[in-house]
């Protein structure tokens, strides 16, 4: 009897850690997800900043190329910066590791 009760408790908690594991890829997934979508909300912001800087000072004729070329360098800045903050979240994690 105490064999057969020790099994269905194995069996329980193998049970759980599969339905753990199941949740950590989803909240995994998730969380790809969100980068994702914060990664495209900026891009459209940045797209959006360099926009309202060439209407504000709009002369009558606007040169597309100009603009394009200031959308491309802001998302590379903004990128750039986005990777620095990275490297310094991952530089913070490491030295409180060690």
């Amino acid at each position: 009897q105490n064999e057969k009760e020790l099994q269905d408790v194995v069996k329980r908690q193998e049970e759980r850690m599969l339905q753990l594991i199941d949740k950590s890829g989803e909240v995994t997934r998730l969380n790809g997800e969100v980068s994702q979508l914060k990664r495209s909300l900026q891009r459209a912001e940045t797209e959006a900043k360099v926009l309202w800087e060439e209407m504000r000072g709009q002369e009558p004729k606007v040169d597309t190329a100009y603009i394009q070329e200031r959308v491309l360098l802001r998302q590379e800045v903004d990128k750039l910066r986005l990777m620095l903050l990275e490297k310094e979240d991952e530089n913070l994690l490491l030295s409180d590791k060690y």
